[in-house]
């Protein structure tokens, strides 16, 4: 069973020439603007053995000279693929961790007793508990020190380096402000370790250990910048769409403060390990032809001129012949002969992505149309990750399929539970035992016992701690009900809704249990049992909890399965992927735009609004605090925009979807 199958979708659009070159010139031309030498794989995987092959290389180095190997590590969820490899090395090939000595790159502080999210722990359930490494091998910052001693307690950490020979080798993931360890933005080259302040936006990406944001304790004690670049080799890595711009920062851009981890480039060991996806905006694989000969294909070619059009601030039928030369795309002249030939081929190449038919229009000449016009009416199946995806992702798309006679089933992944506050359990069930006394006049009390014991536990409950089984049901039964409104109001057949809760999600925190099959199987009978015509899934990878993601690949791989088991059905069904709240697809890769009328917009709202439960408050990526409702609408609307200012249509809004080919 394939349960990885989304980390393909960016490895199909990048010659692998651009992230695997075949020689040191090739090499050398490519990465030009790059500033630190950076590794692009394929697969997490791949890269994670390749510093592994190092840090083993350089311990069994160490082993043999009777020496200690010094490492200094963090403690981020990029870095556990690498410490799952060498736990796997250890367990398999003897790998021996006895001669090593680890340097914890940051502790959380103020921390109490009832904090068991601290970072040593996340270190030892990561990596120490699982290798033969003695407990006074292990240093790290102390953070339940009190605050009048830290500074102190910091120079003892820093005597404590020295005094072992200094770091070997430095173990970094890189946070969305460009932030190490939490060397935080403001940080200077200069600085050592030391008290700082957690960023907001290193808040929200700790919630994933601590549950919630509130959780996270305001500070960290932390190696310093200038204490990270004595080591003597230095990885820094970095994994999804969601850390490809902030790379771009450090690798591509002006050295500075703002981005702290931009202070690599003046170390002369120091090398960055990404995926395909985590590598998306680097010049060599987003503008390719900047940087070397390029063979272009019609997506390069459409990426190239929505470039040029964005450079020179013009509409494609108004570049000309300079435009190409002066911007260095003279190759395209050579291909086609005129700016005039490749404004036009781009031109209608874009025109034909327009479609207020997103199930095909029957009975119609679908030769330049993005979906087929028959069979009709289709089946369709749109795969929801959390229960409020569906409408903010392709609300409008919907709206569409239903009202053009499509036979539309909705699909919950999951439960959602974890989003909803225990405020709205409080509220629900206050409604539910008010009603029972009013209108229940049996001597049952089963239902004020069950609201006076939820009451309890919420008065006891403590931060980071974990709901309880009846809580997270309620909880996901409130989204239940939101869903089936928005459904309703869709015009969708409540029989045609499905809740399939996913077991990987149902952990009660934030942090999930790896997909498996039970998260296949229910999925794979479905698509089995509708035969759709169209699915729709996320493509939205680089969400900021991961589970739009293992959605998609549990859909993916229910499909793989049909696929080698050469079910006729799929041979008429077609895979689509929509994007969500956090970002658009680029337009050279739409494959698919449906547009929505100011009606329309305003229907997609009022469905996203069902979601009650979800409108107080949103968790947010970055310092960005708009609601659902609001980056929808906005997403929307820039697509729509853009469209509009190469010169195609003009329209309030637009949703993108790019096809997925199995």
């Amino acid at each position: 069973m394939k349960l990885n199958l989304s980390s393909q979708i960016v490895l199909n659009k990048i010659p692998e020439k651009y992230y695997h070159p075949h020689s040191a010139v090739e090499a050398s031309e490519l990465t030009r603007r790059e500033k630190i030498p950076t590794s692009i794989f394929s697969k997490a995987d791949d890269g994670a053995r390749y510093i592994a092959d190092a840090i083993e290389k350089e311990i069994r180095r160490k082993q043999d000279m009777g020496e200690k190997c010094v490492l200094g590590l963090g403690t981020g969820n990029s870095l556990t693929p690498v410490f799952n490899e060498l736990i796997r090395r250890h367990r398999e090939r003897k790998l021996s961790f006895h001669n090593v000595i680890i340097f914890n790159a940051y502790e959380y502080f103020p921390l109490t007793d009832s904090y068991n999210h601290s970072s040593i722990n996340q270190l030892r359930d990561r990596l120490i508990n699982h290798i033969d490494i003695s407990s006074d091998a292990i240093v790290s910052p102390d953070g339940f020190i009190a605050q009048d001693k830290v500074q102190e307690s910091c120079k003892t950490y820093e005597r404590n380096i020295a005094e072992r020979g200094g770091i070997d080798i430095m173990l970094l993931g890189i946070g969305r402000m460009g932030n190490i360890a939490t060397n935080e933005p403001g940080s200077a080259i200069t600085s050592a370790s030391r008290l700082i302040l957690i960023d907001n936006v290193s808040r929200q990406e700790m919630a994933l250990s601590f549950g919630e944001q509130e959780n996270v304790p305001p500070c960290a004690i932390t190696m310093g910048v200038s204490t990270i670049l004595k080591a003597r080799k230095i990885f820094l890595v970095a994994w999804g769409e969601g850390k490809a711009d902030i790379i771009r920062q450090a690798v591509e851009g002006k050295m500075s403060d703002v981005i702290p981890a931009s202070f690599l480039q003046t170390h002369n060991d120091t090398q960055v390990i990404i995926d395909l996806a985590a590598a998306g905006k680097l010049t060599r694989i987003v503008h390719p032809w900047l940087v070397t000969e390029c063979l272009f294909d019609d997506k390069l070619t459409r990426a190239a001129v929505v470039w040029l059009c964005a450079i020179t601030q013009k509409p494609i039928l108004k570049l000309t012949n300079k435009d190409y030369n002066e911007n260095g795309l003279s190759e395209l002249l050579a291909l086609y002969g005129s700016a005039y030939q490749a404004n036009i081929k781009i031109f209608n190449d874009l025109q034909h992505t327009i479609t207020g038919w997103p199930g095909g229009k029957p009975h119609a000449d679908d030769t330049y149309r993005p979906e087929r016009a028959m069979p009709y009416p289709k089946r369709v199946i749109v795969f929801s990750p959390h229960p409020d995806d569906d409408v903010i992702s392709m609300g409008g798309t919907i709206r569409r399929l239903v009202e053009q006679g499509h036979d539309v089933h909705i699909a919950y992944e999951t439960s959602g539970n974890i989003a909803v506050g225990d405020e709205e359990v409080t509220r629900y069930m206050h409604f539910i035992n008010g009603f029972n006394q009013l209108f229940n006049h049996s001597q049952d009390n089963t239902i004020n016992e069950k609201y006076q014991e939820l009451k309890r536990f919420f008065s006891q409950k403590k931060d980071g701690d974990t709901d309880t089984r009846d809580v997270l049901t309620i909880k996901g039964l409130i989204r239940r009900g939101e869903a089936r409104t928005a459904c309703t109001y869709n015009r969708i057949a409540t029989n045609h809704v499905y809740f399939l809760d996913l077991p990987f999600y149902e952990t009660g925190r934030i942090e999930k249990l790896p997909m498996s099959e039970a998260d296949v199987l229910p999925i794979r009978e479905m698509i089995r049992k509708i035969k759709p015509h169209q699915i729709y899934v996320a493509g939205d990878l680089a969400d900021p909890h991961g589970t739009h993601r293992k959605c998609t690949d549990a859909v993916l791989a229910a499909v793989d399965m049909e696929k080698e088991d050469g079910a006729e059905w799929l041979t008429d069904c077609r895979i689509w992927m929509y994007r969500g709240a956090w970002a658009e697809w680029e337009i050279e890769n739409i494959e698919m735009c449906v547009p929505m009328s100011p009606e329309e917009l305003r229907a997609k709202r009022n469905a996203i609004l069902k979601h009650q439960s979800q409108m107080e408050s949103a968790p947010f990526l970055g310092n960005d605090e708009r609601l659902f409702w609001q980056r929808a609408e906005d997403r929307n609307r820039a697509t729509a925009n853009l469209y509009d200012k190469l010169g195609l249509a003009c329209y309030e809004a637009m949703e993108a979807f790019v096809e997925y080919k199995f």
